[in-house]
């Protein structure tokens, strides 16, 4: 398993030559939620697609 560390150095290292602070902050955002994603679904702490329409038909009523 990759430190913190090591996985903001391979991030960088696939990014452009002149990112922005903003630009390396949002891809670590976005890394971030992707994992958060991943690791939830491998738990099982997912809902079924039935159940998503289910939820949007309720707030799309309004």
């Amino acid at each position: 398993m990759k430190t913190a560390k090591e996985e903001v150095r391979e991030l960088l290292e696939h990014l452009p030559e002149d990112p922005s602070l903003e630009d390396i902050q949002y891809h670590i955002y976005v890394r971030q939620k992707v994992q958060k994603g991943l690791d939830a679904a491998r738990e099982g702490n997912v809902i079924s697609q039935n159940e998503v329409e289910k939820r949007m038909s309720r707030w799309l009523e309004r």
